[in-house]
Protein backbone atom coordinates (compact mmCIF):
# COMPACT_ATOMS: atom_id res chain seq x y z
CA UNK A 1 0.00 0.00 0.00
CA UNK A 2 1.11 3.56 -0.76
CA UNK A 3 0.86 6.24 1.90
CA UNK A 4 -0.14 9.62 0.47
CA UNK A 5 -0.02 13.10 1.95
CA UNK A 6 -3.06 15.28 1.36
CA UNK A 7 -3.84 18.88 2.21
CA UNK A 8 -7.48 19.46 3.22
CA UNK A 9 -9.43 22.62 3.95
CA UNK A 10 -10.24 22.86 7.67
CA UNK A 11 -12.24 26.08 7.34
CA UNK A 12 -13.79 28.00 4.49
CA UNK A 13 -11.80 31.15 3.81
CA UNK A 14 -13.01 34.33 5.46
CA UNK A 15 -11.14 37.14 3.73
CA UNK A 16 -7.54 36.30 2.91
CA UNK A 17 -6.60 32.61 3.58
CA UNK A 18 -4.67 31.75 6.75
CA UNK A 19 -2.30 28.87 7.49
CA UNK A 20 -4.79 27.59 10.07
CA UNK A 21 -7.36 27.09 7.29
CA UNK A 22 -5.33 24.11 6.02
CA UNK A 23 -4.46 20.73 7.49
CA UNK A 24 -2.23 17.96 6.12
CA UNK A 25 -3.37 14.36 6.57
CA UNK A 26 -2.06 10.94 5.60
CA UNK A 27 -4.07 8.57 3.40
CA UNK A 28 -3.49 4.86 2.75
CA UNK A 29 -4.09 4.03 -0.91
CA UNK A 30 -5.26 0.49 -1.76
CA UNK A 31 -3.54 -1.52 -4.46
CA UNK A 32 -4.95 -0.65 -7.90
CA UNK A 33 -7.58 -2.94 -9.41
CA UNK A 34 -7.89 -3.71 -13.11
CA UNK A 35 -8.22 -0.42 -15.00
CA UNK A 36 -6.69 1.62 -12.17
CA UNK A 37 -3.26 3.11 -11.52
CA UNK A 38 -1.35 5.04 -8.88
CA UNK A 39 -0.02 8.48 -9.79
CA UNK A 40 2.80 10.30 -8.05
CA UNK A 41 2.67 14.10 -8.03
CA UNK A 42 5.76 15.78 -9.46
CA UNK A 43 4.49 19.38 -9.72
CA UNK A 44 1.38 21.03 -8.37
CA UNK A 45 -0.11 24.11 -9.96
CA UNK A 46 -0.65 27.14 -7.73
CA UNK A 47 -3.65 29.11 -8.99
CA UNK A 48 -6.71 30.86 -7.52
CA UNK A 49 -8.87 27.84 -8.47
CA UNK A 50 -6.23 25.23 -7.43
CA UNK A 51 -6.90 22.06 -9.35
CA UNK A 52 -4.18 20.77 -11.63
CA UNK A 53 -1.25 18.45 -10.94
CA UNK A 54 1.49 17.06 -13.21
CA UNK A 55 1.95 13.41 -12.25
CA UNK A 56 3.83 10.26 -13.19
CA UNK A 57 2.26 6.80 -13.40
CA UNK A 58 4.16 4.55 -10.96
CA UNK A 59 1.85 1.50 -10.85
CA UNK A 60 -0.66 0.70 -13.58
CA UNK A 61 -3.30 -1.89 -14.38
CA UNK A 62 -4.73 0.38 -17.05
CA UNK A 63 -3.46 -0.43 -20.56
CA UNK A 64 -4.00 3.16 -21.70
CA UNK A 65 -1.37 4.49 -19.25
CA UNK A 66 1.98 2.76 -18.95
CA UNK A 67 4.29 3.00 -15.94
CA UNK A 68 6.56 6.01 -16.35
CA UNK A 69 4.13 8.02 -18.48
CA UNK A 70 3.21 11.59 -17.50
CA UNK A 71 -0.25 13.10 -17.17
CA UNK A 72 -1.99 16.25 -15.98
CA UNK A 73 -4.69 15.43 -13.45
CA UNK A 74 -7.40 17.19 -11.49
CA UNK A 75 -6.99 15.52 -8.11
CA UNK A 76 -6.36 18.12 -5.43
CA UNK A 77 -3.32 18.63 -3.20
CA UNK A 78 -2.10 15.02 -2.91
CA UNK A 79 1.34 13.46 -3.17
CA UNK A 80 -0.11 10.21 -4.59
CA UNK A 81 -3.55 9.39 -5.95
CA UNK A 82 -5.46 6.30 -7.11
CA UNK A 83 -7.02 6.89 -10.53
CA UNK A 84 -9.19 4.96 -12.98
CA UNK A 85 -7.85 7.05 -15.87
CA UNK A 86 -10.80 9.41 -16.25
CA UNK A 87 -10.08 13.13 -16.52
CA UNK A 88 -6.39 12.54 -17.14
CA UNK A 89 -4.63 14.46 -19.90
CA UNK A 90 -1.47 12.80 -21.25
CA UNK A 91 1.50 15.12 -21.69
CA UNK A 92 2.12 16.03 -25.33
CA UNK A 93 3.83 13.09 -26.99
CA UNK A 94 7.52 13.57 -27.90
CA UNK A 95 7.83 16.23 -25.16
CA UNK A 96 11.25 17.89 -25.66
CA UNK A 97 13.80 16.82 -23.07
CA UNK A 98 15.04 20.39 -22.59
CA UNK A 99 11.60 21.71 -21.54
CA UNK A 100 10.65 21.09 -17.88
CA UNK A 101 7.54 18.98 -17.31
CA UNK A 102 6.21 21.78 -15.10
CA UNK A 103 5.50 23.74 -18.29
CA UNK A 104 2.54 21.36 -18.76
CA UNK A 105 0.93 23.34 -15.92
CA UNK A 106 1.81 26.66 -17.53
CA UNK A 107 2.53 27.90 -21.03
CA UNK A 108 1.91 24.44 -22.53
CA UNK A 109 -1.07 23.80 -20.30
CA UNK A 110 -4.21 25.39 -18.99
CA UNK A 111 -2.81 28.96 -18.56
CA UNK A 112 -1.48 28.91 -22.13
CA UNK A 113 -4.80 27.58 -23.44
CA UNK A 114 -6.67 30.25 -21.48
CA UNK A 115 -4.57 32.99 -23.08
CA UNK A 116 -4.93 31.53 -26.56
CA UNK A 117 -8.68 30.94 -26.44
CA UNK A 118 -9.42 34.26 -24.75
CA UNK A 119 -7.61 36.14 -27.51
CA UNK A 120 -8.71 34.05 -30.50
CA UNK A 121 -12.21 32.93 -29.56
CA UNK A 122 -13.45 35.85 -27.43
CA UNK A 123 -11.43 38.90 -28.47
CA UNK A 124 -10.82 37.72 -32.06
CA UNK A 125 -7.67 39.83 -31.94
CA UNK A 126 -6.48 41.34 -35.23
CA UNK A 127 -3.08 42.67 -36.32
CA UNK A 128 -2.67 46.39 -35.70
CA UNK A 129 -5.07 46.52 -32.75
CA UNK A 130 -4.21 47.66 -29.22
CA UNK A 131 -4.50 45.05 -26.49
CA UNK A 132 -4.62 45.73 -22.73
CA UNK A 133 -3.95 42.98 -20.17
CA UNK A 134 -3.79 43.32 -16.40
CA UNK A 135 -2.02 40.94 -13.99
CA UNK A 136 0.28 40.85 -17.01
CA UNK A 137 3.27 39.27 -15.27
CA UNK A 138 1.25 36.26 -14.15
CA UNK A 139 0.85 32.82 -15.72
CA UNK A 140 -1.94 33.81 -18.10
CA UNK A 141 -1.19 37.51 -18.59
CA UNK A 142 2.42 37.00 -19.67
CA UNK A 143 1.32 34.60 -22.41
CA UNK A 144 -1.53 36.91 -23.45
CA UNK A 145 0.88 39.78 -24.04
CA UNK A 146 3.37 37.69 -25.99
CA UNK A 147 0.68 36.16 -28.21
CA UNK A 148 -0.60 39.68 -28.84
CA UNK A 149 2.85 40.72 -30.06
CA UNK A 150 3.16 37.59 -32.22
CA UNK A 151 -0.15 38.55 -33.84
CA UNK A 152 1.14 42.04 -34.68
CA UNK A 153 -0.65 44.05 -32.00
CA UNK A 154 0.38 46.89 -29.74
CA UNK A 155 0.32 45.53 -26.17
CA UNK A 156 -0.08 47.40 -22.90
CA UNK A 157 0.31 45.57 -19.59
CA UNK A 158 0.13 46.46 -15.93
CA UNK A 159 1.48 44.67 -12.88
CA UNK A 160 1.98 45.25 -9.17
CA UNK A 161 5.73 45.82 -8.79
CA UNK A 162 8.60 47.52 -10.61
CA UNK A 163 10.32 44.14 -11.03
CA UNK A 164 7.24 42.80 -12.80
CA UNK A 165 7.07 45.87 -15.04
CA UNK A 166 10.72 45.33 -15.98
CA UNK A 167 9.86 41.71 -16.84
CA UNK A 168 7.02 42.86 -19.11
CA UNK A 169 9.39 45.14 -20.97
CA UNK A 170 11.79 42.21 -21.42
CA UNK A 171 8.91 40.26 -22.96
CA UNK A 172 8.39 43.01 -25.54
CA UNK A 173 5.31 44.79 -24.20
CA UNK A 174 5.02 48.20 -25.85
CA UNK A 175 3.95 49.89 -22.62
CA UNK A 176 3.88 48.66 -19.01
CA UNK A 177 3.23 50.34 -15.67
CA UNK A 178 2.97 49.58 -11.96
CA UNK A 179 -0.66 50.16 -11.00
CA UNK A 180 0.31 50.46 -7.32
CA UNK A 181 2.56 53.49 -7.82
CA UNK A 182 0.83 55.55 -10.52
CA UNK A 183 -0.93 58.66 -9.29
CA UNK A 184 -4.02 57.99 -11.39
CA UNK A 185 -4.92 54.67 -12.99
CA UNK A 186 -7.12 56.44 -15.53
CA UNK A 187 -4.29 58.75 -16.54
CA UNK A 188 -1.76 55.89 -16.72
CA UNK A 189 -4.08 54.00 -19.08
CA UNK A 190 -4.57 57.12 -21.18
CA UNK A 191 -0.83 57.80 -21.41
CA UNK A 192 -0.16 54.20 -22.44
CA UNK A 193 -2.67 54.42 -25.30
CA UNK A 194 -4.18 57.82 -26.00
CA UNK A 195 -6.47 56.37 -28.67
CA UNK A 196 -7.94 53.72 -26.35
CA UNK A 197 -8.08 49.94 -26.47
CA UNK A 198 -9.56 47.52 -29.00
CA UNK A 199 -9.27 44.48 -26.74
CA UNK A 200 -9.02 44.04 -22.99
CA UNK A 201 -8.01 40.74 -21.34
CA UNK A 202 -9.46 40.99 -17.84
CA UNK A 203 -7.81 39.17 -14.94
CA UNK A 204 -8.40 41.61 -12.08
CA UNK A 205 -11.90 43.14 -11.99
CA UNK A 206 -13.03 45.75 -9.49
CA UNK A 207 -11.78 49.34 -9.77
CA UNK A 208 -9.43 48.46 -12.61
CA UNK A 209 -12.33 47.45 -14.84
CA UNK A 210 -14.18 50.63 -13.97
CA UNK A 211 -11.18 52.67 -15.11
CA UNK A 212 -10.80 50.77 -18.40
CA UNK A 213 -14.40 50.91 -19.67
CA UNK A 214 -14.40 54.60 -20.66
CA UNK A 215 -11.18 54.02 -22.61
CA UNK A 216 -12.39 51.13 -24.74
CA UNK A 217 -12.77 51.90 -28.44
CA UNK A 218 -16.15 51.49 -30.16
CA UNK A 219 -16.86 47.81 -30.85
CA UNK A 220 -14.12 46.79 -28.40
CA UNK A 221 -13.97 43.23 -27.10
CA UNK A 222 -13.37 42.18 -23.51
CA UNK A 223 -12.40 38.64 -22.45
CA UNK A 224 -13.20 38.16 -18.75
CA UNK A 225 -10.81 35.51 -17.43
CA UNK A 226 -10.56 36.39 -13.72
CA UNK A 227 -11.29 38.91 -11.00
CA UNK A 228 -8.51 38.38 -8.48
CA UNK A 229 -9.09 41.77 -6.83
CA UNK A 230 -12.43 40.45 -5.56
CA UNK A 231 -11.58 36.94 -4.39
CA UNK A 232 -10.67 37.79 -0.79
CA UNK A 233 -13.32 40.45 -0.14
CA UNK A 234 -15.59 39.97 2.87
CA UNK A 235 -17.84 42.82 1.72
CA UNK A 236 -18.83 42.83 -1.98
CA UNK A 237 -17.52 45.75 -4.01
CA UNK A 238 -20.03 48.02 -5.73
CA UNK A 239 -20.07 50.17 -8.93
CA UNK A 240 -19.48 52.37 -10.80
CA UNK A 241 -21.58 50.60 -13.39
CA UNK A 242 -20.62 49.85 -16.96
CA UNK A 243 -23.92 49.74 -18.84
CA UNK A 244 -23.68 53.12 -20.57
CA UNK A 245 -20.20 52.33 -21.90
CA UNK A 246 -21.35 48.89 -23.06
CA UNK A 247 -24.33 50.38 -24.92
CA UNK A 248 -22.94 53.50 -26.52
CA UNK A 249 -19.55 52.02 -27.41
CA UNK A 250 -21.28 48.77 -28.53
CA UNK A 251 -18.80 46.67 -26.59
CA UNK A 252 -18.68 42.89 -26.40
CA UNK A 253 -17.83 41.50 -22.94
CA UNK A 254 -17.79 37.75 -22.31
CA UNK A 255 -16.64 35.54 -19.49
CA UNK A 256 -15.14 32.17 -20.33
CA UNK A 257 -13.58 28.95 -19.09
CA UNK A 258 -11.03 27.40 -21.38
CA UNK A 259 -12.55 23.90 -21.31
CA UNK A 260 -15.29 25.24 -23.60
CA UNK A 261 -12.86 24.55 -26.44
CA UNK A 262 -11.36 21.32 -25.07
CA UNK A 263 -11.99 19.64 -28.42
CA UNK A 264 -9.17 21.86 -29.76
CA UNK A 265 -6.73 21.18 -26.95
CA UNK A 266 -4.49 18.66 -28.67
CA UNK A 267 -3.84 20.97 -31.62
CA UNK A 268 -3.64 24.06 -29.40
CA UNK A 269 -1.12 22.52 -27.00
CA UNK A 270 1.11 21.65 -29.95
CA UNK A 271 0.86 25.25 -31.17
CA UNK A 272 1.87 26.46 -27.71
CA UNK A 273 4.75 23.98 -27.58
CA UNK A 274 6.08 25.31 -30.88
CA UNK A 275 5.74 28.88 -29.56
CA UNK A 276 7.72 28.00 -26.42
CA UNK A 277 10.43 26.41 -28.55
CA UNK A 278 10.79 29.44 -30.82
CA UNK A 279 8.91 32.56 -29.71
CA UNK A 280 7.63 32.62 -26.13
CA UNK A 281 9.62 33.45 -23.00
CA UNK A 282 8.33 31.65 -19.91
CA UNK A 283 9.18 32.20 -16.26
CA UNK A 284 8.27 30.03 -13.28
CA UNK A 285 8.14 30.76 -9.55
CA UNK A 286 8.91 27.35 -8.04
CA UNK A 287 8.37 26.53 -4.36
CA UNK A 288 10.07 23.36 -3.14
CA UNK A 289 8.23 20.83 -1.00
CA UNK A 290 4.68 19.49 -0.72
CA UNK A 291 4.51 20.81 2.85
CA UNK A 292 4.72 24.37 1.49
CA UNK A 293 1.55 24.22 -0.64
CA UNK A 294 -0.51 26.58 1.59
CA UNK A 295 2.32 29.13 1.78
CA UNK A 296 2.75 29.01 -2.00
CA UNK A 297 -0.99 29.43 -2.50
CA UNK A 298 -1.19 32.45 -0.20
CA UNK A 299 1.93 33.96 -1.76
CA UNK A 300 0.39 33.66 -5.22
CA UNK A 301 -2.79 35.42 -4.06
CA UNK A 302 -0.76 38.37 -2.76
CA UNK A 303 1.32 38.60 -5.93
CA UNK A 304 4.66 37.17 -4.83
CA UNK A 305 5.23 35.35 -8.12
CA UNK A 306 6.47 36.49 -11.51
CA UNK A 307 5.21 34.03 -14.11
CA UNK A 308 3.67 30.68 -13.19
CA UNK A 309 3.58 29.64 -9.53
CA UNK A 310 4.36 25.93 -9.12
CA UNK A 311 5.21 23.62 -6.22
CA UNK A 312 7.78 20.91 -6.92
CA UNK A 313 6.96 17.91 -4.78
Amino acid sequence: MVQAKAWILRHQFVGFPKASDFEMKLEELPDPKDGEMILEALYLSVDPYMRYVCEQVIVSKNPAFSVGSYVVANCGWRSFVLSDGTELTPIVSDWPKDIPLSFALGAIGMPGLTALYGLEEICQLKAGETLLVNAAAGAVGSVVGQIGKIKGCRVVGCAGSDAKVAYLKELGFDQAFNYKTVGSLEEALREASAEGYDCYFENVGGEFSSAVMPQMKPFGRIAVCGSISLYNDTVPQTGPYIHAHMIFKQLKMEGFLCHRWSYKNEESLRRLLLCVLSLLTWMEHITQGFENMPAAFMGMLQGDNIGKAVVQV
